[in-house]
C-alpha cells in the first residue's frame, strides 16, 4: 500500500478542522499509509486544543506541529513538508473550500499518472473579489517571471510527489515561494479541475499586506528581472532625459529671451528622484533578504509537536 501525507496549514480553522480530519481519515485510511500533518500557524483562536484533541483521538493518523509564530502559509506548509514522509502529498487549506471529494479527485488522478505536481483549477471560485483579484495579479506575474504556463493556475490545492517534496525541502531561506520552488525544479506539471466551495467559516487569512509579503517572495528570490526593469527604465528615463535637454538648450539657442521653466524643472527632478528611489529600495530589498539568509532567518520554529512516536515534544 502505498503512502499519503496530507498537509494542512490551520490558521483560525477551529470551527472547521474538526469536521475535515475524521472525514479524511474515513476516505483515505482504507486506501493508503495516511498522516494528516496539521500545523498550527499561531493562530489566535482555539485551533491549537482542536488540532491536540484530533491528535488524541486519532494518533495513528494525525500529527500535529505547534508552530511558536505566525509564519504564513508557505512557510507552516513548508514546516508540514519538512515532517512528512508519504509518497503522494496533498496541501490544502483549513476551510473545506475543496470538500472531501475533490481530494479524491485529485488524489485518484494524481495516482494514475505520472505528474511531478497536480494542481487543481475550478470554473468558478468562491474567494472575496479582493482575493480573487490578488490571485489573477499573483498568476500573471507568476507567468512572466516564473515562465509558468500561462494556462496553468497556481492553486493553493494540489498534489506533489516525493521527489518534488525532497527537491522543495532543499530550500532553506526564510521566504519560501511554493509554487516558484515547485516551478523552478520541473516542468513536469498536471492539472485537473475540481468543485471549489465557499467558505463555511470566518474569512480568508489573505490580507493586502500577506499578498503583497508573497509577490515580494516571488519577485525577489526567484528572478532578477525587477533589477533589469529597474536598470531598463533608467535607461530609458536618461535617454528622454538627454532629449528633452538637447530640445531645452536648442531651443534657448533660437530664442535667448525665452524663460526657463520651473514647472518642467520639477517634474524632472521629481522624476528622476523617484525612479533612483525605487531603484535604490529594489536593491535594498535584494540586500535585505541576502542578509536575512546570511543570519540563518528560520522559516518557521516549532513549539510543540505531537506524533504517534514521539507526543508532546517541546523543541
Amino acid at each position: 500500500m502505498k503512502s499519503l501525507s496530507i498537509v494542512i496549514p490551520v490558521y483560525n480553522g477551529a470551527n472547521s478542522i474538526g469536521q475535515l480530519v475524521p472525514e479524511l481519515i474515513a476516505s483515505f485510511s482504507p486506501l493508503f499509509k495516511l498522516e494528516i500533518v496539521l500545523i498550527n500557524d499561531c493562530s489566535p483562536d482555539d485551533s491549537e486544543n482542536r488540532c491536540i484533541q484530533l491528535f488524541e483521538k486519532y494518533p495513528r493518523w494525525v500529527k500535529f506541529y505547534s508552530l511558536a509564530k505566525n509564519v504564513g502559509e508557505h512557510n507552516a506548509v513548508m514546516a508540514g513538508l519538512n515532517n512528512c514522509s508519504g509518497d503522494k502529498v496533498v496541501i490544502m487549506d483549513d476551510d473545506f473550500q475543496n470538500p472531501t471529494e475533490s481530494v479524491i479527485q485529485l488524489v485518484t488522478y494524481a495516482s494514475t499518472t505520472n505528474f511531478d505536481v497536480v494542481y487543481s483549477y475550478y470554473d468558478s471560485k468562491k474567494h472575496s473579489l479582493f482575493r480573487n483579484l490578488g490571485s489573477r495579479f499573483n498568476n500573471a506575474v507568476a507567468s512572466w517571471m516564473l515562465k509558468k504556463p500561462t494556462d496553468l493556475y497556481l492553486s493553493s490545492f494540489k498534489v506533489l510527489d516525493r521527489f518534488l517534496v525532497e527537491e522543495i525541502i532543499k530550500y532553506n531561506h526564510p521566504f519560501p515561494y511554493i509554487d516558484g520552488l515547485i516551478l523552478r525544479t520541473t516542468s513536469n506539471i498536471g492539472k485537473i479541475k475540481v468543485v471549489h466551495n465557499a467558505r463555511q467559516n470566518g474569512e480568508s487569512g489573505y490580507t493586502l499586506s500577506k499578498l503583497i509579503s508573497l509577490w515580494l517572495n516571488m519577485f525577489t528570490n526567484f528572478s532578477i528581472l525587477p533589477l533589469r526593469v529597474a536598470m531598463i527604465t533608467g535607461l530609458i528615463i536618461a535617454m528622454c532625459g538627454f532629449i528633452y535637454g538637447g530640445i531645452t538648450i536648442g531651443e534657448k539657442l533660437i530664442n535667448p529671451n525665452l524663460p526657463v521653466g520651473y514647472a518642467s524643472t520639477i517634474a524632472s527632478i521629481t522624476l528622476f528622484s523617484g525612479v533612483q528611489l525605487m531603484a535604490i529600495g529594489m536593491v535594498g530589498e535584494y540586500l535585505g533578504r541576502l542578509f536575512l539568509c546570511n543570519n540563518k532567518h528560520p522559516q518557521f520554529s516549532i513549539r510543540k509537536s505531537y506524533t504517534q512516536e514521539d507526543p508532546n515534544i517541546t523543541h
